[in-house]
């Protein structure tokens, strides 16, 4: 496995507001993972299990993915961006299956997420299957991390992954994009300001990607009445947020009523103010 150069990680970061590609992990256990992903979408076929048909919080109901979000390569890197008490905040698997229209419109996480240390926030999205142009790989608009939250409307395009379909008022120039694109095993990191999107899957793969994102311990929600994170490294003095316990076993009674609540909190950031 690759050494993390972190000078190099966080001067990226901060110039840029991304940084790509860190090997977390081999391609051969990316592909385990993938297999396990794949088993429990069987297993859990026709259970909803997060907003507009998605996999949200998978590492609070899947013994996998908390592992995956406990990879030390990752939280090394988060670490030394965001401090070492650090929580994982939330966890959505993005999926592309071939031949769909599924996108991703230009937005800000920060925008919806009731956050309030916004430098204290870092999204880590690890590839599961080979990510490329071909089959909608993220993409940013370097340096747009250094502006304020720009004005966003909401959609509601049943085809965006987003949950209200939200997009930001900017003029993209498709020329300063930079093409995210990713091997089985590798991840990228972004700042919560950072503009990025991506587009559908015009091939014959799949394109499966985990977004996990990670906060410090003395973040807080400014909207929910009640927000929950995960302790992965450090300590917490803060408990800002309520501590979310590891999975006890895949998809468990005790894992899924953990899953609604923080299901339930969390939309309440994410739909404030929203017209529907």
């Amino acid at each position: 496995m690759q050494s993390v150069n972190l000078s190099k990680v966080t001067s990226s970061y901060a110039e840029n507001g991304y940084f790509f590609p860190l090997r977390a992990m081999s391609p051969s256990q990316a592909r385990i993972y993938r297999s396990q992903l794949e088993a429990l979408e069987t297993a859990s076929a026709g259970i909803s299990l997060g907003n507009k048909d998605q996999l949200n919080f998978p590492h609070v109901i899947f013994q996998f993915a908390n592992e995956i979000v406990r990879n030390s390569l990752i939280l090394d890197v988060v670490e030394a961006l965001v401090g070492p008490d650090i929580l994982v905040w939330g966890s959505t698997f993005f999926i592309k299956e071939p031949h769909t229209e599924s996108f991703v419109s230009w937005h800000q996480d920060l925008r919806y997420w009731g956050l309030e240390k916004e430098d204290e926030v870092v999204s880590a999205w690890l590839a599961l299957s080979p990510v490329n142009q071909a089959n909608g790989c993220m993409r940013f608009i370097p340096k747009s991390h250094n502006t304020e939250l720009v004005e966003h409307h909401d959609t509601f395009n049943d085809k965006n992954f987003l949950t209200r379909g939200q997009e930001a008022k900017v003029d993209i120039d498709e020329a300063e994009t930079v093409q995210v694109e990713l091997q089985p095993g590798e991840v990228s990191f972004h700042h919560g300001r950072l503009l990025h999107a991506s587009a559908s899957n015009h091939s014959d793969q799949r394109r499966i990607g985990l977004a996990i994102n990670y906060i410090s311990a003395q973040n807080r929600q400014l909207v929910a009445k009640k927000d929950f994170g995960m302790l992965v490294r450090g300590i917490d003095n803060y408990r800002y947020f309520e501590h979310v316990p590891a999975p006890d076993g895949d998809m468990s009674d005790q894992a899924m009523v953990w899953h609604h609540k923080i299901l339930n909190s969390q939309n309440e950031a994410l739909y404030d103010g929203a017209k529907q």
